[in-house]
């Protein structure tokens, strides 16, 4: 779930960008049949990452990291250049004081839309509202709060923004079905409408957060923890509209989740790849056979498969073949 998060990080080291090998550091973008890390060790390590979102011109990734007992997160940020280099990743520009997490590109790729709990004025942190930034050559702008309708005294989470402009939404309404519920804001060329609550296709009285809805508004791709068929940390979630343009039930995405929190699903433009975040870790191997030893838990412990988040990635066409009735058309 969405976390919240009240200790600032004393002192952060930003790392200055250089262009690396493209065989020490490839990222490669394309997932294949069975879910994969994302940029293993350099982008997935032995640290807390999640949040991936990559533009649409396929030259931008940024994502977040998150510190130990979730004390900080930034967003950190990694681009190509003209040789197909990957920079190293460095704290986003509109990074680095605040809590900031979950960044979502706009259709063309000159918004950025992210949550914080940066104040609106002087010094005093504010609880989690949706930001935005816009491309400026190649920088960002400084961030702008949405402010209401789309933002309130309570926590907004995880930002989706279709090709129309409306935005999707985890929030902690009053009016909420479960303790977190998916809601939309309709964009009307000038301004947001007020927050809508997803139905009973999507929300429950579970958790319902995290949600990713493709640019076509054709599928919703979002995390729920406490439904029946849930396996434990919070699971991902499909729907996809029907002909009448109404949610289908959602179905739960049983070849990707696991025992812990599956969750912070983004799908490429194009449709052919499903990025999500993961807390499985190597202990989930059966060791009541054999013991594992020191020298294990020491390994599993350096490595990225520790239990703290990774993202991962895998073709969206799979995916949908594990489900019912949810193929392409």
């Amino acid at each position: 779930m969405a976390p919240v998060n009240k200790h600032l990080l004393v002192c952060i080291f930003f790392v200055c960008a250089m262009d690396v090998p493209a065989q020490h550091h490839s990222l490669e973008l394309t997932g294949v049949d069975k879910a994969s890390l994302v940029g293993e060790g350099w982008i997935s390590t032995s640290r807390y990452e999640r949040d991936f979102a990559v533009s649409p011109n396929g030259n931008e990734v940024f994502y977040m990291l998150q510190m130990p007992q979730n004390s900080f997160q930034t967003i950190l940020y990694t681009r190509k250049n003209s040789a197909g280099k990957w920079s190293e990743p460095v704290v986003a520009p509109f990074a680095g004081r605040y809590s900031d997490l979950e960044p979502a590109f706009s259709n063309d790729g000159q918004q950025l839309f992210f949550v914080s709990n940066r104040p609106l004025t002087g010094t005093e942190k504010k609880d989690f509202d949706i930001w935005v930034v816009n491309k400026t050559g190649n920088s960002w702008s400084e961030a702008k709060n949405l402010g209401a309708p789309v933002n309130s005294p309570v926590n907004e989470f995880y930002p989706s923004v279709s090709a129309s402009g409306n935005i999707y939404f985890t929030a902690e309404y009053p009016n909420a079905t479960g303790k977190e519920d998916i809601f939309r804001c309709r964009w009307n060329g000038s301004s947001f409408g007020n927050p809508e609550k997803l139905d009973s296709n999507i929300n429950s009285t579970a958790y319902e957060f995290n949600a990713y809805v493709s640019p076509d508004e054709e599928y919703i791709i979002f995390s729920s923890f406490g439904r029946k068929d849930d396996k434990g940390g919070g699971d991902l979630y499909l729907s996809k509209k029907d002909r009448q343009g109404n949610w289908q039930s959602a179905q739960n995405i049983a070849m990707l989740n696991s025992v812990k929190l599956d969750y912070c699903p983004f799908l490429s433009p194009d449709k052919k790849t499903l990025y999500f975040t993961s807390e499985q870790h190597a202990l989930q191997k059966n060791y009541e056979k054999k013991p594992v030893s020191y020298a294990e838990l020491v390994e599993i412990n350096n490595s990225a498969l520790n239990g703290s988040g990774n993202i991962y990635m895998i073709k969206f066409e799979v995916v949908l073949q594990s489900l019912t009735g949810f193929q392409h058309e």
